[in-house]
């Protein structure tokens, strides 16, 4: 196996300057979200998602992002997956986005609200029909005994709902994420990274502080 403490690799991207950030980190967001949209970024929408149960175990996994405004940051997954059953827990959550191409990190923490059964329904309608029906398919988080499983509960679904709307699953939900920290980290040379944490205040206002790489 090869060593992998000898992988080095010198980032040398243009610099963040606290001058050069929108005073509201969800502009600032969309701005960074374009740009690797704009660089060719696959699955610019891609963003780790780590939750906790209420011992502080915690668990990570990428989800995609689906809708963010300055209500919060949102994506949709079953509500007994281990996520779903962490966040009933402890609904609190922490978000990775990374853009290698650009060298570019952007981390979100805050609180978890379940979003309305009618947003649920609303964004499981627009899916396409094969990834309603799988959603059916598999016990997300939960064992199976073989792939011909969930191929063979695909087959039956789909002679089920023929010619007929796929409904959402009850546990199948909608989150949102309300962040109360924003920090947006761009690689420098000689690992002196740039970050910069937006960090809302008592008034609910926003405040920007560099931190240390």
């Amino acid at each position: 196996m090869s060593d992998i403490s000898t992988i080095r690799f010198e980032y040398e991207h243009a610099g963040l300057h606290e001058h050069e950030l929108d005073s509201d980190p969800f502009a600032q967001f969309g701005q960074w979200l374009q740009a690797a949209m704009a660089h060719d970024n696959e699955l610019a929408n891609a963003m780790v998602l780590a939750t906790a149960d209420r011992d502080g175990r915690p668990s990570a996994r990428y989800v995609l992002l689906k809708e963010f405004s300055n209500e919060g940051f949102v994506f949709y997954t079953n509500s007994l997956s281990q996520k779903g059953r962490e966040l009933a827990e402890n609904p609190r959550a922490a978000l990775v986005f990374y853009w290698r191409q650009m060298h570019r990190q952007i981390r979100i923490e805050g609180n978890v609200e379940q979003l309305s059964a009618d947003r649920a329904d609303s964004y499981f309608a627009s899916r396409p029909r094969g990834s309603q029906i799988s959603t059916w398919a598999a016990p997300q988080s939960g064992i199976v005994p073989d792939r011909n499983f969930l191929q063979d509960r695909v087959t039956e679904l789909s002679q089920q709902f023929e010619k007929k709307t796929v409904p959402r699953p009850e546990d199948w939900v909608g989150y949102c994420v309300k962040p109360d920290t924003f920090e947006f980290w761009q690689g420098q040379e000689n690992r002196l990274h740039d970050r910069l944490v937006y960090l809302r205040n008592e008034s609910g206002m926003w405040t920007i502080a560099r931190l240390a790489p």
